[in-house]
């Protein structure tokens, strides 16, 4: 049966979040490509700058929870043009920071706005996306990370190895796409989900916490926690170093030149949004939790291919298909974690625990250096990702889905479809 087209307004929130989520990964994977030059140009190792990725990733849950709450009392859309602007203007003040200092603390700032965008963006989009299509649309939203992860590449690869400029380069040509985003955002009506459950709770006199504290609720919201650590260690454990270790000449690493782990990153990023929009669609007909599983047990053949090929053709292919791996089980992420969440604090609990994940992942770059330093780059990947796929899989398997529900049905339920 062919699917009914997308409204205007459909099609413009999701498309806003998706431009958002691409603009912050820009930015974030940035750091990734570039903080071995800012190394160099402040004079300071890069184990210190490796410390930016942590201080965006520690603010996350901040912009989540601040912004999250926001908008579960005023509406999604406010909010989301608001945590735009913000995230904008920080990552453009990037390029002029005149020491690390000032970086670490822009970074701070930046990891608010970006926690913020997150869990503000799927909510709208997934409350406004057909049930019976949220699969595909989650896998297409969630590789707004890779997406933004590959035009990062090519930016470098454009102004830093074309046109031989510096990394401050890129943080100013991140305002543009932020922009365009922006303009967007602001033809996007509000969430009809929203709107309904705000006037049922204003009838019922229910209150935030009166739905947050229900045992159930925390139960749910803790378990998404340590679900959403073990996410986000895999995706930052197969991702951040990684461009690194492709360019390291010492600690076991490949030693390919700066444009052929730059094409390296921008193939695997490919691999990622086809992981992302193939195992989305397919979480659609065979369950949130066992396609997410399946990725995860997926990956581990792929390690050894990953992590300890010496070759560019080898390390190619086996980046590649971890990508479709560990993407693939992300892209399930935004409709799995919407549907999880009562309908009255959905700008809050999705993008919370998310970003709760992401704070208790942010030492993942820091320590796969130190690793590295100390044992290879090889060793690093190969004990960051095997524990963790197996951990995504087990925890995921342990936990509830439920696949297709029906948003606004009650604004307090706990969705607890097996």
């Amino acid at each position: 049966m062919p699917h009914t087209p997308l409204t205007s307004d459909q099609r413009n929130a999701f498309t806003a979040a998706l431009l958002g989520w691409t603009m912050d990964a820009f930015d974030y994977f940035i750091v990734v490509l570039v903080y071995a030059d800012i190394a160099d140009d402040f004079g300071v190792s890069k184990e210190k700058v490796a410390f930016l990725t942590t201080a965006t990733l520690l603010m996350r849950p901040v912009g989540a929870l601040l912004f999250g709450l926001w908008a579960d009392r005023v509406g999604r859309r406010i909010p989301l043009i608001v945590d735009v602007c913000f995230y904008s203007v920080v990552g453009f003040l990037c390029a002029f920071a005149p020491n690390l200092t000032v970086l670490v603390v822009l970074r701070f700032l930046y990891g608010i706005g970006m926690g913020g965008e997150w869990g503000l963006g799927a909510a709208l989009a997934m409350e406004k996306i057909p049930a019976e299509r949220r699969g595909f649309f989650s896998g297409l939203l969630q590789e707004g990370y890779s997406f933004g992860y590959l035009l990062a590449a090519a930016a470098y690869l454009l102004i830093g190895e074309a046109f031989d400029l510096s990394w401050r380069w890129l943080f100013a040509f991140s305002i543009l796409p932020a922009l365009i985003s922006l303009i967007i955002r602001s033809r996007v009506e509000e969430s009809q989900v929203w709107e309904e459950s705000r006037e049922a709770m204003k009838v019922t006199r229910t209150g935030f916490r009166d739905v947050f504290l229900n045992a159930a609720v925390v139960r749910r919201f803790v378990y998404l926690i340590i679900l959403m650590t073990a996410f986000n260690w895999m995706s930052h454990g197969t991702q951040d170093v990684y461009p690194t270790f492709l360019k390291a000449t010492d600690h076991g690493g490949a030693a390919l030149s700066e444009t052929t782990a730059l094409v390296i990153a921008m193939i695997y990023n490919v691999g990622a949004i086809v992981g992302g929009l193939v195992f989305g669609t397919l979480s659609s007909r065979f369950g949130r939790r066992y396609t997410i599983a399946f990725c995860a047990v997926l990956g581990l053949p792929v390690v050894p291919l990953f992590a300890f090929s010496s070759t560019a053709g080898w390390l190619c292919l086996g980046s590649f298909l971890m990508q479709i791996c560990v993407q693939g089980a992300w892209g399930v992420i935004p409709a799995h974690l919407t549907e999880l969440s009562p309908d009255a604090i959905r700008g809050f609990y999705p993008g919370v625990t998310y970003q709760l994940g992401n704070l208790l992942a942010a030492l993942n770059l820091p320590i796969q250096e130190h690793l590295a330093s100390s044992h290879s780059y090889p060793f690093a990947l190969a004990v960051t990702i095997i524990p963790v796929l197996c951990v995504v899989a087990l925890v995921t398997l342990l936990g509830k889905e439920a696949r297709g529900v029906e948003f606004g049905r009650t604004p307090t339920d706990v969705r607890s479809t097996a």
